[in-house]
C-alpha cells in the first residue's frame, strides 16, 4: 500500500464532499438524523457481503461507509462541533491509550488480558463508560445486545468456570419454560422464552459461535430450500396448499440432499 497516494486519495474525497455539501441539492439537505437510517442500511449491505465472502462487495460496502463517516465529518464541521482531523486524532489516542501492551509498558499475553484491560481503561477514562455495559447501544438488536453484554461482563471475570456449566443453565431455563407454557401464563411464558435465548447466546459465544452468523446462515438455508419446494411444485403443475405436509416434506428433503452436494 502507498500511503502518500492513500493520504492524497482521502484529501480527494474530503474535496468532493466539500463540493457536493455546497453544489448537490440532496446533499446539502442532509442531516445527522437523515443519515442515520442510512447508515444502518449500508452496515447490513457490508454484514451480507461478509457473510457471502465476497471480497469485491466487502471493498465497495466498505466505501460507502467511509463516505457517511466523511459526510458526518462534514456536518460536525458546519456546526463548530468537530471535524475529521478531530475525528480521525480522537480515535488514534484512543487506540494507544487502550493498548499499553503496545504502546507502554503492560504486558498482555492473549486477547483475554488485551479485553480486560480495554473494558477497564475504558471506565477510566475522563468521558469514558460509568459502567462496563453502558458503552453496549440500547437499539442494537436483541441477539447482537445479549452477545455483546455476556462478552463484556466475560471481560471482568463474570463468566462460568468451565464452558460445560451453561448447559445446566439451558436445561434449567428450558425447564422453566415448560412449566410456565403449561400454565398458558403468556407473559411468563415470554419472559422465560427470554431467558431460554440468553442462555443459548452464552452457550454459542462459550463455544466461540456467533449466533448472529449461525442464526442468519440458518435463516438463508431455510429460504433457500423453501424456494426450491416452491419451484419444483411449480414444474409439478402442484400447489403447496393442496399439498400435505408429508407431500412438501419429501421434496423438503430432496432439498437438503442437494444442499450437502
Amino acid at each position: 500500500m502507498d500511503r502518500k497516494k492513500v493520504t492524497e486519495d482521502f484529501g480527494k474525497l474530503l474535496d468532493i464532499m466539500d463540493r457536493l455539501r455546497a453544489e448537490c441539492p440532496w446533499d446539502r439537505e442532509q442531516t445527522l438524523d437523515t443519515l442515520r437510517t442510512l447508515t444502518i442500511e449500508e452496515t447490513y449491505e457490508l454484514s451480507d457481503a461478509i457473510l457471502e465472502n465476497d471480497l469485491h462487495e466487502i471493498s465497495k460496502e466498505l466505501g460507502d461507509l467511509l463516505l457517511h463517516i466523511v459526510f458526518y465529518a462534514k456536518i460536525g464541521e458546519e456546526k463548530g462541533a468537530f471535524d475529521m482531523d478531530y475525528v480521525i486524532n480522537r480515535l488514534c489516542e484512543k487506540l494507544i491509550y487502550r493498548h499499553p501492551h503496545v504502546f507502554g509498558t503492560i504486558e498482555a499475553d492473549n486477547s483475554a488480558e488485551v479485553i480486560r484491560n480495554w473494558e477497564q481503561l475504558k471506565i477510566k477514562e475522563k468521558d469514558g463508560n460509568k459502567s462496563v455495559l453502558s458503552g453496549v447501544p440500547s437499539g442494537l438488536p436483541a441477539l447482537v445486545k445479549a452477545y455483546r453484554v455476556q462478552d463484556k461482563v466475560r471481560a471482568l471475570g463474570f463468566d462460568w468456570e468451565v464452558r460445560e456449566q451453561v448447559w445446566d443453565k439451558v436445561t434449567e431455563e428450558l425447564g422453566e419454560f415448560k412449566a410456565e407454557w403449561e400454565k398458558a401464563d403468556a407473559d411468563r411464558m415470554e419472559a422465560e422464552f427470554g431467558d431460554v435465548l440468553f442462555a443459548l447466546v452464552n452457550a454459542a459465544r462459550l463455544y466461540g459461535i456467533n449466533p448472529e452468523t449461525a442464526l442468519e446462515r440458518t435463516n438463508r438455508r431455510f429460504i433457500d430450500r423453501f424456494e426450491y419446494l416452491e419451484e419444483k411444485t411449480i414444474k409439478q403443475g402442484r400447489s403447496l396448499k393442496d399439498m400435505t405436509l408429508g407431500q412438501m416434506e419429501e421434496i423438503w428433503q430432496e432439498a437438503k440432499c442437494r444442499d450437502k452436494e
